[in-house]
C-alpha cells in the first residue's frame, strides 16, 4: 500500500487537533465514556487508595453488612494460618490492590468489568482471631453466607488455599457447586499433624460437607512430588489433568473438557498462583517448577466465557519472596480474567 496524502488529511481531520482525544468506533466509544470524565481525563493509576482493579471502595459491616445493590463483592482475605511450607500469603491481598493498570477494558472477551457489573471492593473479612484457624474459617463462612443470602457474587483474594473450604460451605449450602480448580496441587489430602484443616485438603473436606459435587469437578496444571496425597480426586470422581498433559493435548482440547465437565451447573473458579511457573511466580509458598505460563492461563481461562459462574478467588500470593512484584501482577490479571468472567456468567452479568 503506498503513501495516500488524502488519508492523511482525512486522518488528521478526524484525529488531530480539538478531536485528538475522542474514540469514535462504538465498541471502543462504550467503554471510553464509563472511563474518561467530561474534561478527557482518566484516574491516574498510581494515585488514590488502592483497590482491587481499581473497583470502587465500599466498606460493609460485619454484624450489619449492607450489599446495596452489588452483583460482585471482591473481598480480601489475609489468612494464611494453614500452609505447610512458607508462609506470607496474608500479605496477598495488600499487594493485589496496590498493583496498578490491571484493565480496565479486556479487548479479548470485549468488556469493562468494573463498569459492566455492579461490583466494590469490599475489604477483608473481618477475623476475630489472628491465630486461630479453624475461627478464621467459621468467620469467612460467614461473612461469604451474607453475601450470597444477598445474591453477591463473591471474588476473593487470599491468602492461603484453606480458604476456599469455608466459602464452597457458604456457597454450596443449597446445591452443591462445580468447580474448575487451577493449581500445582489437587488439594484433596487427609489430616495431619492433628487437623483436617489446611490448604493442602479444602476440596476433599468441600466434598464430604456436601457442598461440592467432585462429577463436576475438574483440577488443571497438577504436578509436583505430592501426587502420592491425591487419590481422593480419583475415587472421588474428579477430573485431573496434570501440566505434563497439556502439551500434547493442547489449550483448547484442556478448555473443552472444563466445559464438559462443568456443563451449565453453578460452578466455582479457584486459581492457585502456583499454578504458574516459579518463573513467572516465584512469590508463593509452595512452587513447583514444570508449570503453566501467564500466556497459557489467559488462554485457559478466557475459553471459559459463558460458565455459570457464582464466585472465585485468587490464592496464595506471598509477596515476600519476589523481588520483581511479578507474582502479584499475575494475580491480579487473573482476579480481572475471572471478574470479567462474571459479565457473561448467567448467575451474575446475565441476570
Amino acid at each position: 500500500m503506498s503513501f495516500d496524502p488524502e488519508k492523511l488529511e482525512a486522518l488528521r481531520r478526524k484525529y488531530g487537533g480539538d478531536n485528538s482525544g475522542e474514540v469514535f468506533d462504538p465498541r471502543f466509544k462504550r467503554v471510553a465514556n464509563q472511563i474518561f470524565n467530561s474534561k478527557g481525563t482518566r484516574l491516574a493509576p498510581y494515585s488514590g487508595v488502592p483497590t482491587f482493579l481499581s473497583a470502587p471502595y465500599l466498606p460493609v459491616s460485619g454484624d450489619d453488612p449492607d450489599f446495596q445493590d452489588l452483583q460482585v463483592g471482591i473481598l480480601g482475605v489475609p489468612m494464611d494460618l494453614g500452609v505447610t511450607n512458607r508462609t506470607g500469603s496474608r500479605f496477598g491481598p495488600r499487594a493485589l490492590r496496590t498493583v496498578e493498570r490491571i484493565g480496565p477494558y479486556h479487548h479479548v472477551l470485549d468488556c469493562a468489568p468494573v463498569q459492566d457489573l455492579r461490583v466494590a471492593d469490599i475489604g477483608d473479612v473481618p477475623f476475630a482471631s489472628r491465630y486461630r484457624l479453624e475461627m478464621s474459617h467459621d468467620d469467612i463462612e460467614r461473612r461469604i453466607g451474607q453475601m450470597v443470602a444477598k445474591g453477591v457474587a463473591p471474588l476473593s483474594v487470599g491468602g492461603d488455599h484453606s480458604i476456599t473450604h469455608p466459602i464452597l460451605k457458604a456457597l454450596g449450602r443449597e446445591r452443591p457447586v462445580g468447580m474448575i480448580h487451577i493449581d500445582a496441587h489437587c488439594d484433596t489430602g487427609g489430616s495431619f499433624d492433628q487437623t483436617k484443616f489446611h490448604h493442602g485438603g479444602p476440596f476433599r473436606n468441600a466434598v464430604l460437607d456436601g457442598v461440592l459435587d467432585p462429577t463436576r469437578t475438574i483440577q488443571i496444571g497438577i504436578r509436583g512430588p505430592a501426587e502420592y496425597l491425591w487419590e481422593f480426586s480419583y475415587e472421588s470422581g474428579m477430573t485431573v489433568i496434570h501440566a505434563e498433559e497439556i502439551s500434547a493435548l493442547g489449550m483448547p482440547a484442556v478448555i473443552a473438557r472444563a466445559l464438559e465437565v462443568v456443563g451449565d451447573g453453578p460452578t466455582y473458579l479457584s486459581f492457585d498462583i502456583d499454578s504458574l511457573d516459579p518463573a513467572f511466580a516465584p512469590g508463593t509458598g509452595t512452587p513447583e517448577v514444570g508449570g503453566l505460563t501467564t500466556r497459557e492461563v489467559l488462554e485457559l481461562l478466557r475459553g471459559l466465557k459463558g460458565v455459570n459462574l457464582v464466585g472465585g478467588d485468587v490464592v496464595e500470593v506471598a509477596p515476600q519472596y519476589d523481588a520483581t512484584t511479578n507474582t502479584a501482577q499475575a494475580g491480579a490479571q487473573v482476579l480481572f480474567e475471572i471478574l470479567s468472567l462474571m459479565v457473561f456468567s448467567p448467575s451474575i452479568g446475565g441476570r
